[in-house]
């Protein structure tokens, strides 16, 4: 349902964009064929014009013409010429220019309709198709909010008003800000590997291009937080189950960290996607990603969708959740809360929905006493953002799997967490649940900001039609 729902929205995007140019271009010839109606009329004023000699009049009409002419007419002629002859005061010649021109007045509005009629005739079996397929994209999506009725229900609970604008305001201006972003990159990138351009040029392109990336960082950084979609919005558009991430708070801050990637600024590319971001866009891959949000925070942090439970009773909103997931991924640290939740999802959950997130340097004994058999952990690499993945067989035997870069092997991605996916992808596949692609979906969020621009420009480019067809 999901992949259905994917190729009828795109293909209802597609037809629609097309349904909506030639029906633009349909609607240019219809206010070309209808302003053309008066040209009679505008014909018999500049006659008498001509006749009164009243030449700012004949400019007047003559103009007119030249805004409602047809293009393959050549009344315009006629008219310029006897403009022409009437500015130097021969007015009889300027009549004599003029003596044939209703024959082609008719000649002209008939083109007129004629071509505004095949315009019609092609737009409207595209406005058909667009609307049924738009229609369809509707019940479908409808269809795979319904699936998730009662997790929507739930986190709907948990989740604080806003501002309805706030969100769509945002959105906007975090477009722009991904605009000027991909701008800034392919100046550096043109400016660095085009040989022909002149030195002086590409020193211009060069700074003009950090200098559009360093605004586009702190636009991002501004807006992205405020555009960010809540748990209860993240579930209903989506039919398939939610993935529940839960972690301490204190491990936020790391959480949030930007990894450099391997030449990023020698090329032009701003790293703007936390770590968190990037594991969101790997295990987007099994459904929705939604997280307890830390109370009282002002914006939510970057990555999963935050809810926030109250204070006082917060276990009961987590092991609801814990329920209606289908997997739990927990990152360990040393909180009692979150050990309540490991707790709960040993004892309460069945084995293939857990998924652990070991910490580098992070003491697993307390872990190893919750389970039938040890991890076999040493702690790992001490400071590791994730050293291990941990997931259970069907009687709750621990499979683990090391975080790369593994022996002989190059960190060639930057980030972490492109190898913190790739394990979770391996692991889980042992216990029958495989996803592909983990690694290259953790930089799913960058491949994101590229192809929004890339849609952006033939959005800018309706705009700038419909825009000329109200206001000509």
């Amino acid at each position: 349902m999901r992949t259905l729902t994917r190729v009828v929205t795109a293909a209802a995007a597609v037809v629609a964009y097309a349904a909506l140019m030639l029906a633009i271009t349909a609607g240019q010839d219809l206010r070309a064929s209808v302003g053309f109606g008066d040209a009679p009329e505008r014909y018999a004023a500049y006659l008498a014009a001509l006749d009164r000699r009243d030449l700012a009049a004949v400019r007047e009409i003559d103009a007119w013409f030249d805004e409602h002419r047809s293009d393959e007419s050549t009344v315009r002629a006629s008219f310029s010429l006897a403009t022409g002859s009437a500015e130097d005061g021969d007015f009889d010649l300027a009549r004599r220019f003029v003596d044939d021109v209703p024959r082609r007045l008719t000649e002209d509005q008939d083109a007129l309709d004629a071509e505004t009629a095949r315009t019609w005739e092609l737009a409207w079996p595209w406005l058909v198709a667009a609307a049924l397929l738009v229609v369809a994209a509707g019940v479908l999506l409808h269809r795979r909010r319904a699936a998730n009725a009662e997790v929507v229900a739930l986190v709907n609970r948990f989740v604080p008003k806003r501002p309805a604008w706030r969100r769509p305001v945002f959105t906007v201006v975090s477009g722009a800000g991904y605009v000027v972003m991909v701008a800034g990159f392919l100046s550096v990138v043109a400016a660095t590997r085009a040989q022909h351009i002149p030195w002086g040029v590409r020193g211009l392109m060069v700074v003009g291009g950090f200098a559009g990336l360093a605004v586009a960082f702190f636009v991002l950084r501004y807006s992205r937080p405020r555009s960010a979609r809540s748990a209860a919005q993240a579930v209903s558009s989506d039919f398939r189950e939610p993935v529940l991430y839960l972690r301490g708070f204190e491990d936020d801050r790391t959480a949030a960290v930007v990894d450099d990637l391997p030449g990023a600024l020698s090329s032009g590319l701003l790293p703007i996607h936390s770590r968190e971001e990037q594991l969101v866009g790997a295990l987007g891959a099994f459904g929705p990603v939604v997280a307890v949000g830390r109370p009282q925070e002002r914006l939510p942090h970057l990555g999963a969708a935050r809810f926030y439970l109250p204070g006082d009773d917060w276990q009961d909103g987590v092991l609801a959740l814990m329920d209606l997931a289908q997997l739990i991924v927990i990152r360990l640290g040393e909180g009692e809360g979150l050990w309540w939740e490991v707790e709960q999802a040993r004892a309460n959950q069945p084995p293939a929905k857990l998924v652990l997130l070991v910490p580098g340097g992070h003491d697993v004994d307390r872990l190893d006493a919750l389970l039938p058999a040890p991890t076999g952990l040493q702690g790992g690499t001490a400071g590791k953002w994730t050293a291990a993945v941990v997931v259970f067989d069907d009687d709750w035997r621990p499979r683990v799997r090391e975080v790369g870069p593994f022996p002989g092997e190059k960190n060639r991605y930057g980030s972490p967490v492109f190898y913190v996916a790739r394990a979770i992808q391996a692991a889980l596949t042992e216990t029958g649940l495989h996803r592909r692609a983990l690694g290259v979906r953790s930089n799913r969020a960058m491949l994101a900001v590229f192809g929004k621009v890339a849609l952006m420009v033939p959005a800018l480019f309706l705009v700038v039609h419909l825009w000329r067809l109200v206001w000509p």
